[in-house]
């Protein structure tokens, strides 16, 4: 019964807190809890926001998952709904909006960036909450039936607070290419400018190049930083009938650009239909499916890596800058691009990703960057 000591009650708080604290421990999904509890999604959702009463059934099966009683959830419950019978101050009232909001949204991140504008009281931060979202009312769980199963689909890393993260920063990159244009799409043109992707590697100016054909073929590109906790390198959604490509700069590396920019464009050509209109990105960490493991082969391939680790193998215990550039020279790759490729298959240290490796935002055009 050790858990059960974690778990506290609060008179502020319903048992949908303390359930969704117990999943994010667990890295569950409400998909996870509706399979777990032989519930349907609709009905977690409604115990998640307080909407629904604990039963005495209800509570029996939460204590079998949490390993607590069932009376803790029926009292939880219980000083909940007595609690929202009681007049609260405008005090309370204002801290149960700002929690909610600051549970879903990195705020301080936000301000810092200039997303959303400092405030003074809880009805500013309000205001600019419900513009952020196009919302007429304050409903966090529209994020949960609209944006969660998408990301879950992709991965199971997602909990439902992580993904809130990752869809804020989604809806603010949605937000910023609905300020550019781009004419229609043609994916065959888009098809032929990615075969060519590795020749704008090495040419001058060549990631505005490619980024100004990438236009032409109607694909909108922007740069947007991650916000905390999102851990994001990129993404691709589809706008309307634009598909739609940003990089975070995560890492700032030529190689890093390279390939996330090399691997979105997979995702538009493979992926992005209309039960997969968006894709979040984590290059490093996120967990492998079948869409992330086409995508990096097929950028992989575009990128030559395979040709990369065949010329450069016999040499990786005396390996020299003049190898890396014969390689580079033998098969028109930037040579930041070969030397990320052995490091990250650890054939090299991640210590030398700094050679060939100038601050890739300094290359990408202003105009592409918010």
């Amino acid at each position: 019964m050790e858990q059960q000591q974690t778990l506290r009650a609060a008179k502020k708080f319903g048992p949908g807190y303390f359930i969704k604290e117990q999943m994010e421990y667990r890295q569950w999904t409400q998909d996870d809890l509706a399979e777990v509890m032989g519930l349907t999604l609709k009905h977690i959702n409604k115990i998640l926001q307080d909407q629904q009463s604990i039963t005495l059934e209800t509570a029996k099966i939460l204590a079998e998952i949490f390993d607590t009683t069932p009376q803790y959830w029926l009292n939880l419950d219980a000083h909940y709904r007595l609690w929202l019978l009681n007049e609260r101050t405008e005090k309370e009232i204002d801290a149960d909006i700002k929690g909610l909001i600051y549970e879903r949204m990195p705020i301080k991140d936000m301000v810092q960036k200039g997303w959303l504008k400092p405030f003074t009281n809880t009805k500013s931060l309000k205001k600019q909450v419900l513009q952020f979202w196009h919302w007429t009312e304050l409903d966090f769980s529209m994020l949960d039936r609209q944006y969660l199963p998408c990301l879950t689909r992709k991965s199971e890393a997602y909990n439902q607070y992580q993904a809130s993260y990752a869809i804020t920063w989604y809806r603010k990159a949605y937000m910023e290419a609905e300020k550019m244009e781009a004419p229609r799409y043609q994916p065959k043109k888009l098809a032929a400018l990615y075969n060519t992707i590795s020749e704008y590697t090495i040419k001058p100016k060549g990631i505005a190049l490619f980024l100004s054909k990438l236009n032409e073929a109607g694909v909108k590109f922007l740069v947007l930083p991650h916000l905390q906790k999102t851990y994001l390198d990129g993404a691709a959604f589809i706008q309307h009938k634009n598909p739609v490509i940003v990089y975070t700069g995560r890492y700032k590396r030529i190689d890093n650009f390279w390939f996330t920019l090399a691997h979105e464009i997979a995702h538009v050509l493979l992926h992005l239909n209309k039960e997969t209109p968006f894709i979040l990105d984590n290059l490093r960490e996120q967990a492998i499916n079948t869409m992330e493991e086409e995508a990096n082969a097929l950028a992989a391939e575009k990128l030559k890596h395979t040709e990369i680790k065949s010329f450069l193998t016999p040499y990786l215990n005396y390996l020299s800058a003049s190898r890396v550039e014969a390689c580079a020279e033998q098969y028109q790759i930037h040579p930041a691009i070969i030397i990320g490729k052995l490091a990250h298959d650890e054939l090299i240290s991640y210590a030398n990703q700094s050679l060939y490796n100038d601050n890739v935002l300094m290359l990408i055009p202003k105009k592409y960057q918010g």
